[in-house]
């Protein structure tokens, strides 16, 4: 960890900026489902999609919306030009017809949704897709592959950060997964509250703050552990983070304050009894003066091994593995599925309400509302998700969805600031019982009101 983390957020280019289409991050059925809906006169259809859970991963009390941004940033990359039709057209994907089409695809409709950071429960209509049918099933994998990832890690790195009650919380998983997840993981945890993370990738493109100093190989380059935090104190500063467990902790920890002096900024256990050494540190630290010295924890921390921390003397946790993997949850299970449609191309007909019936994966037909019931104190009550209309309010609710794209344009982009601090509003109004970390049932229920 460095001395200074702070980081000033400037001007970025968008990834929408990248001219890279993102046409082909999809499934071959969405295509074909658009040939035959055009021989058969029916992808004009003003259609309704929604993203949704049917479930919360087994044991977990809420859920964490992540990836909005990104996922925005893909739609508006969403075309077909020379080189995907090229591959198209080369494998006999789809047909001339359907070829033409895609070549002027251009998305008209709207879209709404759960805002970034937002918590969730079963069945929260996540996005309502509204536009015709071709239009809006062409979307489905994007959305689902981006969303079910970033809402994942979202999801893991908030029970983290509740656990960690105030203790920052440093993502340093990029080498546990594939290198662009490893940059979705990253921006999604400090979407969820943590402070930093290892990946410079992140850093560029989302403006994540980075930090970072050494690891084991640094200490056994050098002939003696001496020479290595020598070398590093010289380099990087007196407020350096010195790793202390590569060879005898206590040994470490006296050369470690002997070379910084008392104002060093923090050494790293990356091993063994994280609470009992962090003890036994915390007291050779004070007693050799380096009272504001910080103790860093690493090593397969997750949530649980986390809020197993709360008593010991640790100053800030760093998670890997744990994180980037959803905490043995790497996806949410959210499907999208078509829940109204017109019954011709009249772009005003009235939709009608359809709705799947295979067992144990239904879905509820019709346009969804959605609101966050709360009492007279601001603490959450329950789900309520309307059909067909709005539910009412009661003065002391909150709603939902939000406009994020408007008559194919972009209009829901937000800063991570943003993000982060409606993150924070959402799980403080969840009931206590939210941060408890034994398995259990949705935190509120989930009311479906026609």
């Amino acid at each position: 960890m460095g001395a200074d983390t702070r980081f000033i957020l400037g001007p970025r280019p968008r990834l929408s900026d990248v001219t890279t289409s993102t046409a082909l991050l999809t499934d071959h059925y969405e295509l074909t489902m658009v040939q035959a809906a055009l021989r058969a006169g029916t992808a004009n259809r003003r259609s309704v999609f929604e993203l949704f859970p049917r479930r919360l991963p087994e044991g977990r009390r809420y859920g964490v919306v992540g990836g909005v941004g990104r996922a925005l940033d893909a739609f508006e990359r969403f075309r077909f030009d020379d080189e995907v039709l090229g591959v198209l057209s080369e494998h006999d994907v789809v047909d001339e017809t359907t070829l033409e089409w895609l070549a002027n695809y251009r998305f008209s409709g709207d879209i709404w949704g759960y805002p970034e950071g937002e918590t969730y429960f079963p069945y929260s209509p996540l996005m309502i897709v509204e536009s015709t049918f071709a239009e809006a099933v062409l979307l489905e994998t994007l959305l689902l592959s981006v969303l079910n990832h970033d809402s994942a890690i979202a999801s893991a790195a908030s029970r983290m950060t509740w656990a960690a009650n105030g203790r920052p919380c440093i993502e340093m998983g990029s080498r546990r997964t594939h290198e662009e997840a490893a940059v979705a993981s990253a921006r999604a945890a400090y979407v969820a509250g943590f402070a930093t993370t290892s990946n410079l990738a992140a850093r560029q493109r989302y403006g994540v703050p980075t930090a970072g100093t050494s690891a084991h190989s640094f200490t056994l380059l050098h002939d003696t552990e001496r020479d290595a935090f020598t070398a590093q104190v010289n380099s990087l500063g007196k407020g350096t983070s010195l790793l202390v467990d590569t060879y005898d902790i206590t040994e470490a920890v006296s050369l470690a304050v002997e070379i910084a002096g008392p104002d060093l900024g923090a050494v790293r256990i990356d091993s063994g009894d994280l609470g009992m050494l962090a003890q036994q540190v915390r007291t050779q630290l004070d007693g050799l003066g380096a009272t504001h010295t910080r103790i860093i924890v690493t090593s397969d921390l997750d949530e649980h091994a986390i809020a197993a921390l709360a008593a010991a003397p640790v100053d800030g946790y760093g998670v890997g593995t744990s994180l980037v993997t959803g905490s043995g949850h790497p996806t949410c299970g959210f499907v999208y599925k078509l829940v109204a449609r017109a019954e011709t191309d009249d772009p005003d007909g009235e939709l009608v309400s359809v709705a799947k019936k295979s067992t144990g994966k239904i879905s509820i037909g019709g346009r969804k509302y959605a609101l966050r019931r709360r009492n007279a104190r601001g603490v959450a009550e329950a789900e309520v998700v309307g059909i067909g209309e709005p539910p009412e309010n009661d003065g002391d609710d909150r709603p939902l969805l939000v406009p994020l794209v408007r008559a194919g344009e972009v209009v829901g982009r937000e800063d991570l600031d943003t993000i982060r601090a409606r993150h924070l509003a959402s799980r403080d109004e969840l009931p206590m019982r939210a941060r408890q970390l034994s398995r259990g049932e949705p935190v509120i229920p989930t009311e479906h009101v026609d």
